[in-house]
């Protein structure tokens, strides 16, 4: 079943409306109701085009959480081969909102990593949402450490509202996980490539995107807080997301311009949930490519070259 989302109400009338002729039309032979069903895909992929090319950036947030986007578990189990899950943090538990594990990459031992939201409402509550646990961030510090003894390059997708919030993960240390993990992110010696596939939710993306190159899906997310949350700190008023989402600049181009993403990977019309098997091919590409850029580098210059990165980041803003 279709998800609307709520601009797209004008889009879901003309696409039901062709959809119920053809329904008809199967019901009742001799009705021919294909010229007139045909006149409505036209008007219907009109109108998409029309929608899609002026996103805002709260659209594009809501782009960015459509329930029915690729998810880390699809990329993985499409674009990889020979995965083996790797669970646990050897400490306190396995946290099922990270995935990852060892896998090929056109036939080149990687180390892949990412956020699961889950795809239905039993997983989605397994998988916490996409949000991680300290046990979370843990297990990636653990998966990291291992690819760098191993040389193994690390791949990290990225989709989660932020790291969990709860009572027991801030017992058990969630601020110093995300801290340590993404120390660990910038000290790996082999490369490290991240892509946001949804959203990046502030420490608890940045912990898994401190990486050598970042890209980015045409119309996922990246900011510091959530727009409602922004909302709610500075307006005392979580309906004010829409002015709080053009403010925190959170869109793949705004952070193209800012130095903050490395790669804009274009999304099929309407979005990666549209087609989900050419999103997944074309991240695919680009992961090829940007681990092809890294050849021949040693571990020091990855090194360096990651810091200098993030060094000059603030200064990209400053310049412009």
């Amino acid at each position: 079943m279709t998800h609307y989302l709520d601009f797209e109400k004008p889009l879901a009338e003309i696409e039901g409306k062709a959809e119920e002729l053809r329904t008809m039309a199967r019901q009742n032979e001799e009705m021919d109701v294909e010229a007139e069903a045909k006149a409505l895909d036209k008007k219907a992929a009109e109108l998409l085009r029309e929608l899609y090319g002026k996103l805002t950036p709260w659209r594009k947030c809501q782009v960015a959480r459509h329930p029915n986007r690729p998810h880390t578990r699809d990329y993985i189990n499409t674009i990889f081969t020979e995965y083996t899950p790797l669970a646990g943090d050897r400490n306190f538990a396995d946290d099922h909102a990270v995935m990852g594990g060892l896998a090929r990459l056109d036939d080149r031992p990687v180390m892949v990593i990412g956020h699961e939201k889950g795809d239905d409402t039993k997983s989605r509550i397994a998988r916490n949402f996409g949000m991680a646990r300290p046990e979370g961030y843990r297990k990636a510090i653990r998966l990291m450490a291992m690819a760098d003894k191993f040389n193994l390059p690390v791949i990290t997708l990225v989709d989660t509202p932020g790291a969990y919030p709860g009572k027991g993960a801030e017992e058990r240390g969630q601020s110093e996980a995300i801290a340590r993990s993404t120390e660990a992110c910038l000290g790996l010696g082999v490369p490290l490539m991240s892509v946001i596939i949804g959203e990046g939710g502030s420490g608890g993306a940045v912990a898994f995107a401190s990486a050598s190159q970042v890209a980015m899906l045409e119309h996922s997310v990246y900011s510091v807080i959530s727009p409602e949350g922004c909302a709610s700190i500075l307006w005392k008023d979580s309906e004010k997301m829409r002015e709080a989402a053009e403010a925190l600049r959170l869109t793949a181009q705004d952070l193209k311009q800012l130095g903050v993403c490395d790669r804009i990977i274009p999304e099929p019309m309407g979005g990666a949930h549209r087609d989900r098997d050419a999103t997944i091919d074309a991240v695919k590409r680009t992961l090829v490519d940007m681990l092809d850029s890294f050849d021949g580098k040693d571990a020091d210059t990855l090194r360096a070259e990651r810091r200098r990165k993030f060094l000059d980041m603030g200064s990209v803003g400053l310049a412009a």
